[in-house]
C-alpha cells in the first residue's frame, strides 16, 4: 500500500493523542492552575465544540486549496499549539492554544479519508482510522505516563508536539502534492435531511457520545479521588482501558454485522450495567481493575455502533454528507458530556458522574425503539441489501 497511507494515519495519532490526550491529566492540570476539575474538563469539552461547530464549513472554505499543503499546515498548526500549551503562563492561555487547533482538525480527517478511499479503497481508510483507534488506546496513557515519568505536566504536550512533527515531516518530503479537485458535485446530497429517522439517528448519536464521555472524560480523577490509585496506576488503568477497547471494537463490528438493533441496544444495557458496578465497588482497588476492564471492553462499541447505525439507514450517495454530519455530531456528544460530568462534580461530588452516564444512556435505548416514518424509501431501496464491509467496522 502507499505509504502515504501510513504517513496519514500517523498524523490521525498525533491530532487524536493532542484532543484526548488531556484526560489522562486533568486532575494534574486542575492543581497546577488551580481551577476546579470541571473547569478543567473544559480543554476537553471546548476543543469537541470548535470541531463540531466548524466541521460543516472548513472543508468549503479550502475546497480549492491543494490537500498536502493543507494536511501539512494541520500538523504544522498542532505542532505549534502543543509547544504553546507546554509554555502556557494561565489557564486561559492554555485554553486559547487548545482551541486554535480544533479549527482545522476536522478538516484532516476530510481529506485523508478522501486520499485514502482514493488511493486503496476501504482498506485503506481502515489504516488511517487504526491511527484514531492507536491513539485512544495509547495516547491517553503514554502522555499520563510522561507527565508521571518527567513529573511535569508539560511533558505530555511535549510529547504530543513531537509526534505531530514526525507525521509533519513525513507529509513534507515523502508524499507528493495533491492538487485540488475543483469540480462541484453533480448531485446534492441534502436530500436526505427530509427523513426525521435520520434526525433520530443523529440525536441519539450525540446523548451516546455525551453518555459516555460525561463519565469517560473524569476518569482520571475518578480513579484518584474514589479508588485512591496514584499516577502510575492511573497511567495503566488508562492502557487497560484502551487495550480492551481493541477486543471491544472487534467483537462490537462481529455483533453489529449480525444484528445493528440487537447489538445497539444491548451495547447501551452493557454500559448501564458497567457503570452502576463502578459505583458500587469504585473504592475497592482489584474490583476496579475488573471493571474498568469491562468498560472499556463495551465503551469503544459507542464509537461504531452510532456510525454503523446511522450509515447503513441513508442511501448510499449520500454517506459522505453523513459522515460529515456524524463528525460534528461526535463532537457536540463530546463537549456536551463533559460539560454535563463537570456540572456533576461542582454540584454533587466525582463519585456521582456515572449516574449522569447512566440516565442519558437509559434515555438514547428509549429512543432505540422508536420507528419514525421513512421519507425517502425509494433512494433507501437502492441500497437496500448492501452488507456492512468488515472495513467499516473496524475503522473506529
Amino acid at each position: 500500500m502507499n505509504k502515504s497511507i501510513y504517513i496519514l494515519a500517523l498524523g490521525a495519532f498525533g491530532i487524536i493523542t493532542t484532543e484526548f490526550g488531556v484526560i489522562g491529566i486533568l486532575p494534574t492540570i486542575s492543581r497546577e492552575f488551580q481551577v476546579s476539575m470541571d473547569t478543567a474538563g473544559w480543554l476537553l469539552s471546548a476543543f469537541a465544540l470548535t470541531v463540531a461547530i466548524s466541521s460543516p464549513f472548513i472543508t468549503a472554505l479550502t475546497a480549492k486549496i491543494n490537500r498536502k499543503f493543507l494536511l501539512c499546515l494541520v500538523l504544522a498548526v498542532f505542532i505549534l499549539s502543543n509547544l504553546l500549551s507546554a509554555f502556557a503562563p494561565s489557564f486561559t492561555v492554555l485554553m486559547i492554544a487548545r482551541i486554535l487547533p480544533a479549527f482545522l482538525h476536522p478538516l484532516f480527517w476530510n481529506i485523508s479519508l478522501a486520499v485514502a478511499f482514493k488511493q486503496g479503497g476501504a482498506k485503506a481508510v481502515s489504516v488511517v482510522m487504526t491511527g484514531l483507534s492507536l491513539a485512544t488506546v495509547l495516547g491517553v496513557p503514554i502522555t499520563t505516563y510522561a507527565v508521571e515519568f518527567f513529573n511535569n505536566w508539560q511533558a505530555s504536550f511535549f510529547l504530543a508536539s513531537f509526534i505531530s512533527l514526525i507525521a509533519f515531516l513525513g507529509l513534507s518530503f515523502l508524499v507528493p502534492s495533491m492538487p485540488a479537485n475543483k469540480e462541484k458535485e453533480a448531485q446534492s446530497q441534502l436530500f436526505v435531511l427530509k427523513d426525521p429517522q435520520l434526525w433520530l439517528h443523529l440525536l441519539s448519536t450525540i446523548l451516546t457520545l455525551a453518555a459516555m464521555f460525561s463519565s469517560y472524560s473524569y476518569l482520571a480523577g475518578y480513579l484518584e479521588k474514589i479508588s485512591h490509585m496514584n499516577g502510575i496506576q492511573i497511567s495503566m488503568m488508562l492502557l487497560l482501558f484502551g487495550v480492551m477497547g481493541i477486543l471491544g471494537n472487534w467483537i462490537a463490528g462481529i455483533a453489529l454485522s449480525k444484528n445493528i438493533t440487537l447489538a445497539t441496544r444491548l451495547f447501551f444495557i452493557l454500559l448501564i450495567s458497567t457503570q452502576v458496578l463502578a459505583y458500587y465497588f469504585g473504592d475497592i482497588f482489584t474490583p476496579m481493575v475488573i471493571i474498568l476492564s469491562l468498560w472499556g471492553l463495551i465503551h469503544t462499541g459507542g464509537f461504531l455502533v452510532p456510525n454503523i447505525r446511522t450509515t447503513q439507514a441513508v442511501p448510499h450517495s449520500a454517506l459522505e454528507f453523513v459522515n460529515s454530519l456524524l463528525t460534528s455530531c461526535y463532537n457536540i456528544g463530546i463537549s456536551l458530556g463533559a460539560l454535563l460530568g463537570g456540572f456533576v462534580i461542582a454540584h454533587y461530588g466525582i463519585h456521582q458522574i456515572v449516574w449522569m452516564s447512566i440516565a442519558l444512556l437509559a434515555a438514547t435505548l428509549g429512543i432505540s425503539f422508536i420507528k419514525l416514518p421513512e421519507k425517502i424509501k425509494a433512494e433507501k431501496e437502492k441500497v437496500k441489501g448492501i452488507k456492512i464491509p468488515a472495513a467499516v467496522c473496524e475503522r473506529v
